[in-house]
């Protein structure tokens, strides 16, 4: 996979409003030279080369400056280390181990995703 820009590049579900809330966030404090955001639940979003939207979807994924495709927790901590913010949280993943449990938790927090994302619609909307 090739670089699409000298920036970091983050592929993530603006349909799903928990989603939604945490990248707002990250775009409130990121450098706009340093992070492109990408929202691939829009229908004219066209996967990269080598990509799935469908895979895209599943999950956190990241393109970094030099090409390399990353997902769930590691995707995380590269967007973590752009933010002077977030730095020291992303600095935690370099302890032993610490990588491996922020993945194991990301990948229980997506199995009751579906769950949260109703409860949030649900207090977005007051229905």
């Amino acid at each position: 996979m090739q670089a699409i820009s000298s920036a970091t590049t983050v592929f993530f579900d603006g349909s799903c409003p928990l989603c939604r809330f945490e990248i707002n966030q990250y775009q409130k404090i990121s450098p706009a030279e340093k992070i492109k955001w990408v929202d691939i639940s829009l229908p004219d979003f066209i996967p990269p080369p080598g990509t799935d939207k469908d895979i895209l979807m599943k999950r956190l994924h990241v393109i970094k400056p030099d090409g390399g495709l990353i997902s769930g927790a590691e995707a995380f901590v590269h967007i973590w280390q752009q933010l002077p913010q977030w730095s020291r949280l992303a600095a935690i993943a370099k302890v032993p181990g610490a990588l491996a449990f922020m993945e194991f938790g990301y990948e229980k927090f997506l199995k009751i995703r579906p769950r949260i994302q109703n409860l949030f619609k649900k207090k977005l909307c007051d229905c």
